[in-house]
């Protein structure tokens, strides 16, 4: 396969993956406080995701691919307010297991990894766009 495809390809692929990984992360700020509906529930858990490196057959290329979207299994904590709907019989209200340091730092990651993936694309395409000038030249 043509090395401007294949590159572009591992960049798609890479911005695919790091598209997941975004929405992920928003989830989880999204429903960093989200309690349970009924006393003593179990709130939000925090949604995980595994990256995987896939060979596509066809441009024999190695590619970044979503494994699988999984779940932390951390315990929750815990916080004293006897007026929330969520709290059980001693008051207590089971938080989710996201910890807000810890997302915007994957967030960040994830962000970088798409602009990096997407200067890829672009460097790749003003390659060809040079390739074609050039070669209109003659």
């Amino acid at each position: 396969m043509d090395p401007l495809k294949s590159s572009m390809k591992i960049a798609g692929n890479g911005m695919e993956a790091q598209a997941t990984r975004l929405r992920i992360v928003s989830e989880n700020i999204a429903n960093s406080r989200t309690t349970g509906d009924t006393p003593g529930a179990d709130p939000y858990r925090r949604k995980t995701i595994t990256f995987a490196n896939e060979m596509d057959r066809v441009s024999q290329t190695n590619l970044v691919e979503v494994k699988k979207l999984g779940v932390d299994r951390s315990d929750f904590t815990q916080e004293y307010d006897p007026d929330s709907p969520a709290a059980d019989e001693k008051g207590m209200v089971k938080l989710p297991n996201v910890n807000m340091l810890i997302e915007m730092a994957d967030l960040r990651e994830a962000n970088r990894g798409y602009d990096a993936n997407l200067q890829v694309i672009k460097q790749t395409r003003d390659m060809v766009a040079s390739t074609i000038d050039l070669l209109k030249g003659q």
